[in-house]
């Protein structure tokens, strides 16, 4: 039997990774997006596109008929948890089988950044479905330095709110790789379980700008900043307040150590080791180039 998958926040960097991880697996996609503007990309790749709105629990049944199994990822925000109950309440509704919860790490009600707390309430309700549920909860995203890559073109250099920090920083892929091996097995086989997910060392920023450089052979520097600095850096770029806040929140934490850890179950998942950061950066190395650099790197 061919098992359909709705894949939420369909246009996003690991769901759009997943899709792309899924189209060689044999599994319907039907995927969910809050724009039709943005609905081009997941129909793509394969998938069935229905268009809702997370914050009416009434927009979503459609999506859900015939659905065997949920990638389920809300958007932040302080309203995460409602998204969270109404996904999980309209796939109880529709008989949905599985679901595989994207949460983040060290979910925990006494994390110490808003995002873990609400992920904390999310994770808690999932677990309590009444379905099959694995819940991911991975570590900082490499993905996210491609929002520094404009001055790293520029000047060579990235500048964040990170102090000394060291993360066990993981390939958006390869959360994706999980979960497609989550979504791919017997829908038992991974009931009950919370995978945290990371790469496979952790790294100072220091030694992201060095090995950036190198695959990109040229010098590359990371400049911390303080909060204050970053907070206007972002705002300026019309980030919302509260997700500035969290950022915040996050490199605070990171900073403290919260962050310097890894864990071996990527590889337990994929019967390979994670991605490290010269993979990454040499994958992205048009983000990262000029045009004049990027045909050498390619090259």
């Amino acid at each position: 039997m061919t098992r359909t998958v709705l894949i939420t926040g369909a246009t996003g960097t690991v769901s759009t990774a997943l899709l792309n991880t899924l189209t060689a697996k044999d599994v319907a996609l039907r995927a969910l997006v809050h724009d039709e503007r943005k609905a081009d990309g997941p129909r793509e790749q394969g998938a069935e596109v229905f268009v809702a709105d997370l914050d009416d629990a009434r927009s979503l049944p459609p999506a859900f008929e015939g659905v065997h199994d949920l990638w389920l990822l809300t958007p932040n925000g302080p309203r995460a948890p409602e998204n969270n109950m109404n996904l999980l309440w309209a796939a109880r509704r529709a008989g949905v089988e599985r679901v595989v919860r994207l949460s983040v790490v060290g979910a925990a009600h006494d994390a110490p950044n808003r995002s873990g707390r609400l992920h904390a309430l999310s994770d808690r309700e999932t677990e309590r479905c009444g379905m099959r549920w694995t819940i991911l909860r991975p570590h900082w995203f490499m993905q996210n330095l491609l929002n520094e890559a404009g001055d790293i073109r520029a000047g060579g250099t990235f500048a964040l709110n990170m102090a000394s920090a060291r993360i066990g920083m993981i390939d958006a892929r390869d959360i994706a790789a999980c979960a497609a091996r989550v979504l791919s097995d017997d829908p038992d086989r991974h009931h009950g379980q919370t995978y945290t997910l990371t790469g496979p060392r952790s790294l100072s920023f220091d030694e992201v700008a060095e090995q950036t450089g190198r695959v990109l052979g040229r010098p590359t520097a990371y400049l911390p900043v303080g909060d204050a600095a970053k907070r206007e850096t972002l705002l300026g770029y019309g980030v919302p307040p509260w997700i500035v806040d969290m950022l915040e929140e996050y490199a605070q934490a990171y900073a403290s150590g919260w962050g310097d850890f890894t864990s071996g179950t990527v590889a337990d998942l994929l019967g390979r080791p994670p991605r490290d950061i010269a993979d990454f950066v040499r994958d992205h190395a048009a983000a990262f180039t000029t045009d004049d650099s990027r045909s050498a790197v390619d090259a």
